[in-house]
């Protein structure tokens, strides 16, 4: 691994991966994403978080704290950017087969090139917006961290869902207007309170399916 990491940095994962009740092997995978991240965000500026252990919480941690709603299956990650939260969930969850959806061109070669140096067998890369990718119904899940409202999120990529797929949007405070303001035909199935370990900010995951 050719980014340095300060010492701290592995035991601060074993104890988050230990928390979310995850295998410590998966550290390995995981520090290797991040290191090939760190690396390719001096030239790309693929995210904003440059400091390892920020990156180790707000990264890997928060987008695992949702592994274990994540069913088996078709899983679509809408704007994906760096692969967030679509690339950590694809290392822990190889029951996954996972769609990384972004259409900026530097983020997606630095997603295919991910992909390709860890060996995801069980990720691609579909570089495009959300609303053009030609898949109906071929997704049990689409997921999105930063990509917009729940009605939003659905506007661009609800067709992607099967009959019964669902939504899993990552939120901060539990989004009470945003589920109010859900398009007719969708509704909120479970709102869950996520722990992150060493994230002090509130997480919440919304579980949305088809009404009725």
């Amino acid at each position: 691994m050719d980014t340095p990491f300060p010492d701290s940095l592995r035991p601060r994962l074993d104890a988050g991966l230990d928390a979310l009740g995850l295998d410590a092997a998966l550290a390995e995978p995981l520090l290797a994403y991040l290191a090939l991240l760190s690396r390719w965000n001096r030239t790309y500026n693929l995210t904003a978080i440059r400091d390892p252990e920020e990156m180790v919480t707000r990264h890997l941690l928060d987008s695992l704290a949702m592994h274990p709603y994540v069913q088996p299956g078709a899983l679509a990650d809408l704007g994906t950017g760096p692969g967030l939260p679509g690339i950590p969930l694809a290392i822990v969850r190889p029951d996954l087969q996972v769609t990384l959806v972004e259409s900026n061109g530097k983020k997606a070669r630095f997603l295919r090139e991910a992909v390709r140096q860890l060996g995801l067998g069980n990720a691609r890369v579909a570089e495009s917006r959300a609303e053009a990718v030609a898949e109906p119904g071929a997704y049990a899940q689409i997921t999105a961290r930063a990509l917009d409202t729940l009605a939003g999120i659905l506007e661009v990529g609800g067709h992607l869902l099967s009959p019964s797929g669902r939504l899993l949007a990552m939120k901060g405070i539990d989004p009470v207007d945003e589920i109010a303001a859900l398009p007719p035909g969708w509704t909120a199935l479970a709102v869950h309170a996520l722990a992150v370990p060493g994230l002090g900010a509130q997480r919440h995951l919304v579980e949305v399916g088809r009404a009725g």
